[in-house]
């Protein structure tokens, strides 16, 4: 293959073109103008311009760009993108892929200040954790660079010098839709793992996030990967529902609702396509009181106001030891209360903007529903306005603590999805473990106790796909992370993630004579 320097000159311009922007750029400032769509080694604007959704910067409300969900015909056009990288990618050697994954994820490096920027304006969390995003998620292409080169089956010897092996193959093209919450990450936790097997990805961004995804697309691209390898189709349910029922895609990975979630498991199903659903959670953090109780402060404080509280895996259910309660309550309200709430690019920012009003007003609502349940406000929980006029549009909320809650009450029982922390008392072990694991959802958990015999036999009886060990909301990508029950199935991130996304073959060689009964 032959190509110009000006023409690789013309492919890494059009990659940091809105990036180069990102040195400057402070909140309220930007406006995206270009296609967000990306298939076949480049943007592709939008064929028509109906269903126009406006996409809001959360720290400003103010409007930052236009988002056009793609239609059949451009949602095929992905697919074909796709399908023809997918035949050369998975001819590859892993060594091979492992090298343009490295690449990639040297990119992602370079320029994690600039991407971090843009994932702060387009999703309002605070630029101190989109820094750590950013990080995670070059490390994360790292990771599985370093797999691809290992993937391997296995030589069975059978009698009279037969023998079979077993070949770990491709499935083909994946789509991948992702969620609001950490628009970058998700795309590539997703495509990272799909691509070390050999397989391309189609992927649909929310579509209150949709800057950033393409910007993965347009380093893979640079990084040497074929074009079509890495696609994004830009909508809502309509092109999910395209996307899951196309007859090109191997297997569908969602991140996002339950009900969602149940949806595609059932549109994939009609085409018998694997699936990996990563969904809602709310979660328990048992404290007791033998704990540390400075880490069991810093650790419930850390599992339910990352991101505004728009973390699926959240620790929303903190069950303290009645003994250390009042103790426990004290510095947790007063941390709370010192949290930095504000423009979300500014350094010592801590907390920035929930995704949409909408959102916003949903967070609010649980909590005049708490209050009329019995449950006590003890800070926050109210829309709150920064001082700087230019914030005043913007999707904010004081941080909450809700004393006095009850197992049956509605901010207890169902994902608030901002941040709201609501605190139970207990008395013993057999008690807490019964009512931290009456839930329909089973995404993590997390324990805070000195016994090491007790941190280890509740880790083993709690419910769910993650159990956090004296801390919460660690989750390196080493580490398999997925839920149990309606938290969803499948894993992302840690080795097991190749199995979800290859297949296995079986290969029987017979070396003697054919034994026939006919």
């Amino acid at each position: 293959m032959f190509f110009s320097l000006s023409g690789a000159l013309h492919l890494l311009s059009m990659a940091q073109s809105i990036l180069d922007a990102m040195s400057g750029a402070s909140t309220g400032t930007l406006q995206v103008t270009d296609p967000l769509n990306f298939w076949g080694g480049r943007r592709v604007a939008p064929r028509q311009q109906a269903d126009a959704q406006d996409v809001f910067e959360p720290a400003t409300g103010r409007v930052l760009c236009q988002l056009i969900p793609c239609k059949a015909e451009e949602v095929d056009e992905a697919m074909q993108s796709a399908h023809t990288a997918y035949l050369k990618w998975s001819k590859m050697s892993g060594m091979e892929r492992a090298r343009v994954m490295l690449e990639a994820a040297r990119i992602i490096r370079e320029r994690r200040e600039a991407i971090s920027k843009l994932e702060v304006i387009n999703n309002g969390k605070s630029i101190t954790e989109a820094l750590a995003d950013i990080d995670f998620s070059w490390q994360c292409v790292e990771y599985y660079a370093g797999l691809a080169g290992t993937l391997a089956g296995q030589h069975i010897q059978l009698p009279s010098g037969a023998f079979a092996y077993t070949r770990r193959e491709a499935l083909g093209v994946c789509a991948g839709i992702g969620a609001f919450n950490y628009p970058f990450q998700i795309a590539v936790v997703k495509s990272a793992p799909a691509l070390a097997c050999g397989n391309a990805m189609v992927f649909k961004p929310s579509p209150m996030t949709p800057v950033t995804a393409v910007i993965l697309a347009e380093i893979y691209k640079e990084a040497g990967a074929p074009d079509g390898l890495f696609c994004v189709v830009q909508g809502g349910p309509e092109t999910g529902t395209l996307l899951c029922q196309h007859p090109m895609v191997a297997k569908v990975s969602f991140t996002g609702s339950v009900p969602t979630g149940k949806k595609i498991m059932e549109m994939s199903a009609k085409g018998v396509k694997p699936v990996t659903l990563e969904l809602g959670g709310k979660s328990p953090l048992i404290i007791f009181k033998d704990c540390e109780l400075e880490n069991a402060i810093k650790g419930a404080l850390m599992a339910n106001f990352l991101t505004q509280g728009q973390v699926c895996c959240n620790g929303t259910r903190v069950f303290v030891q009645r003994e250390i309660m009042p103790k426990f309550l004290e510095e947790v309200v007063k941390r709370t209360k010192a949290i930095p709430v504000g423009d979300p690019l500014l350094d010592a920012t801590r907390m920035g903007a929930l995704i949409s009003k909408p959102q916003l007003d949903k967070a609010l609502g649980f909590v005049s529903q708490a209050k009329k349940e019995g449950a006590k406000v003890l800070c926050g929980g109210e829309p709150f306005t920064p001082s700087d006029p230019n914030l005043a549009g913007g999707y904010y909320m004081s941080p909450c603590v809700l004393d006095s809650c009850r197992d049956d009450m509605t901010c207890v029982k169902e994902e608030i999805f901002g941040p709201v922390m609501s605190v139970l008392a207990f008395d013993t072990e057999e008690e807490v473990l019964q009512r931290a694991n009456s839930t329909t959802f089973g995404l993590a958990s997390g324990v805070f106790t000195r016994d090491i015999s007790r941190a280890h036999r509740v880790a083993e009886n709690l419910q769910a796909g993650t159990c956090f060990i004296n801390n919460y909301n660690v989750s390196p990508v080493e580490v398999p992370f997925g839920g149990y029950k309606n938290s969803g199935f499948g894993r992302e991130n840690g080795q097991v993630t190749i199995e979800y996304y290859s297949q296995l073959k079986t290969v029987v060689v017979e070396m003697g004579d054919v034994e026939s009964l006919f």
